[in-house]
């Protein structure tokens, strides 16, 4: 800045704090815009009728409007209504949905069944059986099991896969439920 005068030197600071705060303000409208948008998203998947404990689906949503869905379903039109669903958010530019859709098979309907009556009808475990829809999400895949979602506490998480591997026919059992902190 050898050279300029203190006008000059005065300018260009104030235009560079100006264009700062203009990039921090849109950095902030963005976060505000995806906040709106993922809280949309969410109430838009909560809305869809049919989804059970034996379904897991989580999405993300990036600042360009595209929103990633992942997850498993057990029934295939699930998927693409869950894609129908999302588009009609307003600021949702694209969808990318890479949910899987689990196989129709007789022996996982069975085993579902069996693991949902281990698990939630298990007496310590019956309260998260309260509501709509519990806590702890079975997803069967081939006679693998995977336990997603949340419970109270660790003893819950350590009873709740004693009682999937209890179930006869299961070839594995993948206990990823978390525990609430606090």
């Amino acid at each position: 800045m050898k050279g300029l005068n203190m006008k000059a030197k005065t300018l260009i600071l104030c235009v560079g704090m100006l264009l700062a705060g203009l990039t921090a303000q849109g950095a902030m409208a963005s976060e505000k815009g995806t906040a709106r948008i993922e809280k949309q998203v969410s109430h838009e998947l909560n809305m869809l009728p049919y989804g059970s404990v034996f379904d897991y689906v989580k999405f993300t949503v990036d600042p360009n409007g595209t929103v990633t869905l992942t997850g498993e379903v057990t029934q295939p039109y699930m998927k693409d209504d869950m894609t129908r669903a999302v588009r009609r958010v307003e600021g949702v530019e694209q969808v990318d949905n890479q949910i899987k859709v689990l196989p129709v098979s007789f022996y996982d309907t069975r085993l579902r069944a069996q693991l949902y009556r281990s698990i939630y009808g298990y007496p310590t475990m019956q309260r998260y059986a309260l509501g709509t829809e519990g806590p702890i999400r079975i997803i069967v895949d081939n006679g693998h099991v995977t336990l997603l979602g949340v419970v109270d506490n660790q003893a819950d998480k350590i009873i709740a896969g004693m009682r999937a591997n209890s179930v006869p026919g299961i070839f594995s059992v993948d206990n990823q439920l978390q525990v609430v902190k606090g």
